[in-house]
């Protein structure tokens, strides 16, 4: 039989506020000692009263804009309860029917189609401590560092809208890149910034009814997003075609064994007993508050995707790795010195320019970041220092192969490409009288590519090209080198 996957993600974002949901405590927990971050409020004591963090909701609402979501003028916070020993008071402070962001969506492109994902709601909540379990003396025990408990979280609810583990994975993609532009989230999946819970059913192919969901966690990157999914629903058709039924359950996804299993049956809303947190005041947002927050919103990932299309000229894959960090596009910008965003076209004699300050982004800064496993944040190049190196190559004082070695060094050192330039002796050679006798010598000495150029074959050409390149350290007018090969050899 033929199924179909359907698929909707849960994503908890921790917000980059500087105190947590409830409290004044400090949310700069990564480094911090066990337990050290922390007060009477997020410790769970009794008879203390949380204080919701206006930054917070403020951020909410921006995603919830980002996600063309409804702000709802009157939202609510909720008690849901239940038994974890990583929630200090017995239960978490969250919000259920009634949340401050609803009826939202997201496209996605996949596989040259947009593919429409809803957005059931964007809510408020807590985080809560973190457990790690030990063993000693042949005894295990557990132990709680209360820091992270009480940080700001944002779950972001999808509908089952989503077909396929790819959907899936660009959806996350670029929900993550839409945080990081607005800056409300570093979504860091390695340090549980960004985590994702996907709930996975099957169903027979051309079915209305849901199949039985399975809910998965444990992931922590993308690529174990895209692989637990894969697996579940092979798993679910594999039993569907056995005759056995889908439990509805939550199960881990064990990345080093590539499989999911079995953690607990899967937990309904009324098993959580939501209930009004009486302690807290509903929230009413004044319109007024939310035409503020949507002014000041950046240019996000989409709109600028389409810009730098629009403005340059660029494939959809050159623009979105131009455009995949707030970071990189800003950097690229600078470099190019576009007008303002918006101002009209930009002039032509910037053109060439901006296809060249993107080949050097996507490139050779993109392999170096990579190789040094660096953010673009942390580079020692900057705008004024690439656009001085084009500048240099443009005046024909570089060229392209010792411009790369003085980038490599300008990423390493943070020394300005001239310096660079200077001490390592790469000036391009442009006078011909000195290559002229180069080319002569490197004719001498090889007269086999000679006697192969000459017997119509090209590739002896570029042979010749890379002795003379040799003899002069990369450094040689390339453009001028051939116009002497051929001279000499025709």
């Amino acid at each position: 039989m033929q199924y179909e996957t359907v698929i909707g993600l849960e994503v908890h974002a921790q917000l980059l506020t500087k105190s947590k949901m409830f409290c004044a405590c400090s949310t700069a927990y990564q480094e911090a000692a066990p337990n050290t971050h922390v007060c009477p409020v997020c410790l769970g004591m009794p008879g203390v009263l949380p204080i919701i963090n206006r930054r917070a909701v403020e951020y909410a609402m921006m995603l919830g804009l980002a996600l063309n979501c409804t702000i709802n003028h009157h939202s609510k916070m909720d008690r849901k309860n239940y038994p974890y020993p990583d929630l200090m008071k017995g239960y978490q402070i969250s919000q259920y029917d009634e949340p401050l962001c609803s009826d939202g969506w997201l496209d996605v492109d996949v596989e040259g189609a947009t593919k429409h994902v809803g957005i059931t709601r964007v809510h408020m909540e807590e985080d809560t401590a973190k457990l790690s379990h030990n063993a000693a003396d042949g005894e295990t025990y557990s132990l709680v560092d209360v820091n992270r408990g009480g940080v700001p979280l944002m779950e972001i609810v999808s509908e089952p809208d989503m077909r396929s583990a790819e959907e899936a994975r660009q959806y996350l993609t670029k929900l993550r890149s839409i945080l990081r532009y607005l800056g409300i989230s570093s979504g860091d999946l390695e340090q549980g910034a960004f985590r994702c819970d996907a709930n996975v059913s099957v169903r027979p192919l051309g079915a209305h009814e849901f199949g039985t969901k399975v809910e998965v966690k444990n992931m922590n990157s993308f690529r174990s997003v895209f692989s637990a999914i894969q697996f579940e629903e092979a798993r679910q058709r594999e039993m569907l075609d056995a005759g056995r039924p889908i439990r509805q359950e939550t199960r881990g996804w064990v990345d080093n064994r590539n499989e999911t299993v079995s953690q607990r049956s899967k937990e309904m809303a009324h098993d959580y007993r939501y209930f009004p947190e009486p302690d807290i005041p509903s929230l009413e947002v004044n319109p007024e508050w939310v035409a503020q927050l949507k002014a000041q919103l950046p240019e996000l990932p989409e709109a600028r995707h389409a810009r730098f299309e629009q403005q340059f000229g660029f494939s959809g894959y050159e623009a979105g790795v131009l455009t995949a960090t707030r970071a990189m596009a800003e950097f690229f910008e600078a470099t190019v010195t576009l007008p303002v965003a918006g101002a009209g076209a930009v002039p032509s004699d910037l053109w060439a320019r901006a296809k060249s300050v993107s080949n050097w982004c996507t490139g050779e800064l993109m392999r170096l970041l990579n190789a040094h496993n660096q953010e673009i944040e942390d580079s020692k190049v900057t705008p004024a220092s690439l656009a001085a190196l084009l500048d240099l190559i443009d005046a024909g004082k570089l060229n392209q192969t010792a411009a790369k070695t003085v980038f490599e060094a300008m990423f390493t050192t943070g020394k300005a490409p001239a310096a660079i330039m200077e001490e390592q002796g790469l000036a391009q050679m442009s006078n011909a009288d000195e290559l002229t006798q180069i080319v002569l010598k490197v004719i001498a000495d090889t007269p086999q590519a000679v006697a192969d150029y000459k017997a119509g074959k090209q590739a002896a050409l570029g042979a010749l090209m890379g002795k003379v390149m040799k003899e002069t350290r990369g450094r040689a007018n390339t453009g001028l080198v051939t116009e002497l090969l051929k001279a000499q050899l025709d």
